[in-house]
């Protein structure tokens, strides 16, 4: 497989060529490829693509066939060093500058930057900024050009995201100081809000937008009742689940006290929160990452940035604050495509913890409450709670969230594979509705249902909502049925609500076609029969025994050279070797994530595991057959 960059550069399917060679993919994921044209062309870029969806290949590739230097802006020292790590192993020039380096160090990487042997930077925006690097970058543009500015976790750029940093605010003097290099935006979660709030604040010029979908179709959601055993049914699950896992607590007390029952019942765990020191972390983040221990557990202090793609299983032992976090979190699991779980338990104790922790929202120099931030932070622990109580399909709340719109029956969460008995709701949601139009808009569920039941709140009798013709026409249900009514015909779109902390219920066109009788809503019950699983084919069981073989021998090379194991190969190229057992070089070339260098490089080993393999089984096979005669 012979590959001539220069040449390629010059021809229309130079991307292709070069996924191939560098990377071993034949072909693009969904959006990869516009976004690559558009950066090659010199366009800004704002790219919104979950976690897994392939964004780091959106600044690689074009990186490769674009002359100069591309410099990637990243807030995790863990994210610089990994893909600079991935980028090495795949035989492309990359390095980083941060604050773990000598002053020797920083030069002999600089002296190799301006030679023009990197083509891809990674640096902290801390960095960035400072005089000295702003001169170092003037220096790199004058001698070799500066290709692109790519901004990863750009979330962190506004206030409205779930993990906002005030150096992100300073990057929009990049535009100012290298006004003709193209500037490329990612992030794997933002809400309308949150996406008009990075145009703005990275002055991005006529940006390409692209939204991938937020449905992560390889994982399995499911919430768990946190009962007085969910100890022993946490450990229970993850002896149950195999590979590697995440489990994630509120503080860093339970963390502790997690870790030490997983590791009595001689499970490898090992802990990750604040209280640690720097290099403890470290070295339980490293040790975990490169599979010498199967489950971490943390606080949300630890996984932005851990480019760990074959996390089988993400367990929030804890209440989430806000449904972004908890998809940002949950989407370490899975990375790689292949099946993952997403488990939730959830219990009403901590949603105390939660508001305790929203009222410790003070400004640090007055120490006043910054109310408008603890509004905020309500809303957004209200529909965690709606999540976890919904009896939709989770999908359909998740992606809801997002604005993108999900039709349900996902056929990959425990809602619907336990589906509860439905019924129909049209008259109530008519009521419902109808209420909130009454009410003319202004207020939030819990007051449209103290209306529909005849509450004597003061509120309602101020109001004279006591005069409204719906105004008691719903003694019938209790608070919690029409909790559950109001949650789903949010949840599947059928009426919004305000996103500024107050919660305010607004009509849309889906309500009036509900009004309209245009339209039935069905409500699922509490009643949930129990599922059942396939047992798995004789070559299914093949299949795993090698996929398990593989790894053993990944893990030994991986060591070897003191990297993390799918530095080396992803666990989905490792199924695809296990699946369709290539035995000969060539073969094992066309296996998706086999790149030229790394054919060269492992080929032999692996093709040689696999024939020895296939010949242990053939010749069970034969004795088998022996016996039987």
């Amino acid at each position: 497989m012979t590959f001539d960059l220069a040449s390629a550069i010059a021809t229309a399917d130079a991307p292709e060529q070069a996924l191939k060679h560098f990377f071993g993919y034949d072909q693009f994921r969904p959006g990869q490829r516009s976004i690559i044209e558009a950066v090659l062309n010199h366009q800004d870029v704002l790219v919104i693509m979950p976690t897994g969806g392939g964004k780091s290949l959106c600044y690689q590739l074009p990186a490769l066939l674009k002359p100069g230097l591309s410099i990637v802006i990243s807030p995790l020292i863990a994210l610089m060093q990994d893909q600079v790590q991935s980028l090495e192993d795949n035989g492309i020039g990359a390095t980083f500058l941060n604050s773990t380096l000598t002053g020797a160090e920083v030069r002999r990487r600089s002296d190799r930057i301006l030679n023009g042997e990197i083509k891809l930077l990674y640096v902290a925006p801390e960095r960035l900024l400072t005089e000295p690097f702003l001169y170092f970058l003037n220096e790199v543009a004058a001698e070799i050009g500066i290709a692109t500015f790519a901004i990863d976790e750009a979330h962190c750029v506004s206030e409205w995201g779930h993990d906002f940093r005030p150096e992100y605010r300073q990057l929009k003097q990049l535009r100012q100081q290298f006004s003709t290099v193209p500037v490329l935006a990612l992030t794997a979660t933002a809400t309308d809000r949150v996406r008009q709030d990075i145009q703005q604040q990275l002055a991005l010029r006529q940006p390409l937008i692209h939204i991938a979908s937020f449905n992560r179709s390889n994982f399995y959601y499911e919430v768990r009742p946190k009962q007085k055993q969910a100890q022993r049914e946490l450990i229970r699950l993850v002896k149950q689940t195999p590979g590697s896992g995440i489990i994630y607590c509120l503080s860093r007390k339970k963390v502790e006290e997690i870790t030490q029952k997983l590791q009595e019942d001689g499970i490898e765990a090992l802990p990750y929160h604040a209280g640690l020191s720097d290099q403890v972390r470290k070295v339980n983040q490293t040790r975990f990452i490169r599979d010498d221990v199967r489950v971490m557990v943390a606080t949300i202090a630890f996984g932005m940035g851990i480019n760990k793609p074959d996390v089988r299983f993400v367990i929030h032992y804890d209440l989430p604050r806000n449904l972004e976090s908890y998809y940002q979190e949950s989407g370490r699991a899975g990375r790689d495509g292949e099946p993952a779980s997403c488990i939730l338990f959830f219990s009403y104790g901590d949603i105390r913890t939660i508001e305790y922790l929203i009222e410790q929202k003070l400004d640090p120099t007055t120490g006043e409450a910054l109310v408008a931030e603890q509004q905020i932070a309500r809303q957004q622990l209200r529909q965690v709670i709606d999540y976890a109580e919904g009896l939709d399909c989770r999908r359909t709340i998740q992606l809801r969230y997002f604005g993108e719109p999900f039709e349900g029956n996902c056929g990959n969460c425990d809602n619907c594979l336990q589906p509860r008995s439905r019924q129909d709701w049209t008259i109530e949601a008519q009521k419902f509705l109808s209420c909130v139009a009454r009410c003319k808009e202004r207020y939030g569920m819990g007051y449209i249902i103290d209306v529909l039941r005849g509450s004597k709140d003061k509120r309602i009798l101020a109001n004279q909502h006591d005069q409204l013709s719906t105004y008691g026409i719903g003694k019938d249900h209790s608070i919690d049925e029409w909790r559950s009514l109001g949650r789903s015909l949010l949840h599947q779109g059928l009426v919004d609500e305000t996103a500024d902390g107050y919660s305010v219920l607004k009509l849309n066109a889906l309500s009036w076609e509900v009004l309209r009788k245009q339209r039935t809503v069905m409500l699922a019950q509490s009643h949930r029969p129990v599922a059942t699983q396939e047992t798995q084919s004789e070559a299914r069981a093949n299949a795993e025994l090698l996929f398990d073989r593989l790894r053993k021998l990944r893990k030994e090379i991986a060591d070897e050279q003191s990297v993390p194991p799918y530095v080396v190969f992803a666990d989905s190229s490792l199924r695809l070797m296990a699946q369709l057992q290539p035995q000969s070089i060539e073969a094992f070339g066309e296996i998706s994530g086999v790149g030229s260098h790394k054919l060269a490089r492992y080929g032999p080993r692996f093709v040689e595991t696999i024939q020895a393999f296939c010949r242990t089984r053939r010749s069970s096979g034969k004795q088998a057959e022996q016996q039987a005669d």
